[in-house]
C-alpha cells in the first residue's frame, strides 16, 4: 500500500519560513520523481516544484521561484519543501505527489493527504 504523508503545515504570519515534509512507504521511493502542488479555497491545484529521483535537478513555479527550496533524502524516504518570506498568496492546502517529473498534475500516481499552510498579513 502506497503512502504519502504531509506534514509541517500550520499558521504562520508573512515572512516567515516553513518547512513541510512528505514521508513516502510503499513504494521504491528512488524510482520516482516528487512534486508538490498546492490548492486555495476557490482555486485550482497548482504545481509548485518538483525533483528528480536522485535529487540533482529540480524546477519551480514562478509564483515561488527564489522562495521556495525542494529537496529530497533518499535514505529517508521524505521529500521536504522548504518555504521561505511566506505571503498571504502561499495559504493553501498542500500536496506532495509521486510520479514522472512533469509540471502537470496528470503525470503523478500518488498523492497524499495534504497539509494546510495559513500565512497571515
Amino acid at each position: 500500500q502506497v503512502q504519502l504523508v504531509e506534514s509541517g503545515g500550520g499558521l504562520v504570519q508573512a515572512g516567515v519560513s516553513l518547512r513541510l515534509s512528505c514521508a513516502a512507504s510503499g513504494l521504491t521511493f528512488s524510482a520516482y520523481a516528487v512534486a508538490w502542488f498546492r490548492q486555495a479555497p476557490g482555486k485550482e491545484r497548482e504545481f509548485v516544484a518538483a525533483v528528480t529521483r536522485s535529487g540533482g535537478n529540480s524546477v519551480y513555479a514562478d509564483s515561488v521561484k527564489g522562495r521556495f527550496t525542494i529537496s529530497r533524502d533518499n535514505s529517508k524516504n521524505t521529500v521536504y519543501l522548504q518555504m521561505n518570506s511566506l505571503k498571504p498568496a502561499d495559504t493553501a492546502v498542500y500536496y506532495c505527489a509521486a510520479g514522472s517529473y512533469d509540471l502537470r498534475a496528470y503525470a503523478y500516481n500518488y498523492w497524499g493527504q495534504g497539509t494546510q499552510v495559513t500565512v497571515s498579513s
